[in-house]
């Protein structure tokens, strides 16, 4: 039976090594600038813990054949553990992790803490139950003030705009799809209208969380690769479970050159 164990641990090691060596699933094509230090970052942490784990299992399959029942009445050995050894792995678990964390934490921070530069085209995403919406400036450049007492769902009027008096709103544009332009820096200022929800886009490499009475700004850049794929066409899903209707909150990116952004815009913008 130990040497079934022994064999059995030792074979799950290495078909989970070659799942990831193969690449049988892997990641989508990335289409950020930041995308590939994200990737980077991924496989140097899956190669650092792959190895760890293959290391701990091929030991685990190594201790279970050593110390399996032999059948020869042989007395019972007890081990009231090693304090130093312990110790040891714990530093080197913690220098690990803690090394990791630190190496990626600059590609982390340049999404959420630098800022988007000026000129960047912003955009405004509001999460509800169930559904993502999408609000950008008109050509005054400014958001119109969101007044709570407006919003309304049944009239389309998802971000609260009276557009009637307060001129900054008039020009708002509000799409049920996230269009942008390719090699053009986007801020998204994320707001979630009732509870927690999330923005993810694999192919960004972008998951940001959205809290009710946050507004929580990341910036990326698509590059032309997105026009290579899916017809620029790219998932948006929520990853925080939000309620019975979580599983179908979802919504689109789709990927344009800048001449033809700028067509859509208008047309979305012919359409409000």
């Amino acid at each position: 039976m130990a040497l079934a164990i022994a064999v059995a641990v030792a074979l799950i090691t290495l078909v989970s090594v070659y799942v990831f060596w193969a690449h049988i699933w892997w990641l989508p094509v990335s289409i950020s600038t930041h995308g590939a230090a994200v990737d980077h970052q991924f496989k140097l942490t899956l190669l650092i813990c792959g190895v760890i784990f293959v290391l701990a299992q091929l030991g685990l399959a190594y201790v279970v054949l050593k110390y399996r029942d032999r059948r020869d009445k042989r007395p019972v050995v007890y081990s009231h553990g090693n304090n130093r050894l312990e110790v040891t792995w714990t530093l080197a678990a913690a220098i690990v992790f803690t090394g990791l964390n630190l190496m990626g934490y600059r590609v982390w921070a340049n999404m959420h803490f630098t800022g988007a530069a000026p000129g960047a085209l912003q955009v405004e995403v509001q999460g509800q139950q169930f559904a993502y919406y999408f609000r950008y400036p008109g050509a005054d450049a400014q958001f119109g003030p969101i007044h709570l007492d407006k919003v309304d769902d049944a009239t389309g009027n998802f971000f609260g705009l009276d557009r009637e008096h307060d001129a900054t709103a008039k020009d708002d544009i509000v799409a049920a799809t996230l269009g942008v332009p390719v090699n053009r820096e986007i801020e998204l200022i994320l707001r979630a209208k009732d509870v927690g929800h999330s923005f993810y886009v694999r192919e960004l490499r972008l998951q940001q969380d959205m809290l009710p009475g946050l507004a929580v700004p990341v910036h990326f850049t698509v590059t032309d690769e997105a026009l290579k794929h899916n017809g620029g066409r790219y998932e948006i899903v929520c990853t925080q479970l939000c309620g019975l209707g979580h599983y179908k909150m979802r919504a689109f990116l789709q990927v344009m050159t800048q001449e033809d952004f700028d067509k859509w815009l208008q047309a979305q913008a012919s359409g409000q």
